[in-house]
């Protein structure tokens, strides 16, 4: 398959694999802590990478590892843990939403950090999205007064680890398979991930009997295995047989997936939260309207 068809079929599996991951986030932090999620999120995807790959990472030369573990902190074990403790206060499909600025972040990075070209359609539709994004969090935070929507920021900050992440994986990382990249990722981030479960009070008796965490350790697992594991790998794939705005712009079809998961899960969401999702969404659609080109950063 030609690599112009099959970036859009990457971006079809990541769209409806990623759109599930909010609502099983949501599930598991029923018996777990924000930290406990994140760090065994990390775990579990890494024994399956291992699993499947370890092999590539002999693939990793010395002189790139450094770009591999800034990727791994910022791509996966940053964001897991910002995403769980957002949801604690925020609703799924919100935070999905929110997730569809990763793009638009991505263009202002790439422009002001790794020298990208822009032009008038993309400084647009950042501005538009911009709107877009206060207006949801203002939104959101009347809807539902009993939520803390100072957590919608951490989504923000999350998107912008993501967009770091995707402009380092296409300037730097384009030699190294998608494979070696996940495992030489989630490697570097075992250590670290044990310390923070450990910490955590998550191997008290009391936590390792409670039916609750049970409950969560199987959701936890289909979110590492498929949400975090194989999409990675299909992720880092997609950055490389595409652009880095495109690769993010798997946002644009992921609040429509974790939005219908919120729904059936009885969260409320508003025809102004809809309209202010929509203008976001715009926002990234102008910005991917055209080539990048004509005006440079200075």
């Amino acid at each position: 398959m030609q690599k112009t068809s099959l970036k859009w079929v990457y971006l079809a599996v990541l769209s409806l694999v990623w759109g599930s991951s909010f609502i099983l986030i949501k599930k598991s932090l029923v018996g777990l802590t924000p930290l406990q999620l994140g760090a065994l999120r990390t775990l579990f995807a890494a024994i399956f990478l291992f699993l499947i790959g370890y092999k590539s990472i002999k693939t990793i030369k010395k002189s790139d590892w450094k770009w591999v573990i800034i990727s791994g902190f910022l791509g996966t074990f940053i964001p897991a843990f910002l995403f769980a403790f957002a949801e604690t206060e925020i609703d799924s499909g919100v935070a999905s939403v929110l997730n569809s600025t990763t793009p638009l972040i991505t263009l202002i990075l790439g422009v002001l950090v790794f020298s990208i070209q822009f032009n008038k359609n993309q400084f647009i539709g950042v501005l538009i999205g911009l709107i877009g994004c206060i207006a949801l969090i203002i939104e959101g935070a009347t809807v539902n007064p009993d939520q803390n929507y100072w957590y919608a920021f951490l989504v923000i900050l999350a998107s912008i680890c993501y967009a770091i992440n995707v402009n380092i994986i296409k300037r730097y990382m384009q030699n190294i398979s998608p494979m070696a990249i996940a495992n030489g990722n989630f490697i570097v981030l075992v250590i670290p991930a044990l310390f923070v479960l450990w910490s955590s009070d998550f191997f008290k008796e009391e936590v390792l009997v409670d039916s609750k965490v049970h409950v969560s350790l199987l959701y936890i697992s289909v979110l590492a295995v498929v949400g975090t594991g194989i999409a990675k790998v299909l992720f880092n794939k997609l950055v490389q047989i595409s652009t880095a705005v495109f690769a993010t712009s798997v946002t644009y079809t992921i609040p429509i997936v974790a939005l219908l998961w919120g729904l059936m899960d009885n969260e409320r969401f508003t025809f102004y939260q809809l309209a202010a999702s929509c203008i976001i969404i715009l926002g990234v659609y102008i910005s991917n309207m055209n080539p990048i080109k004509k005006v440079k950063a200075r």
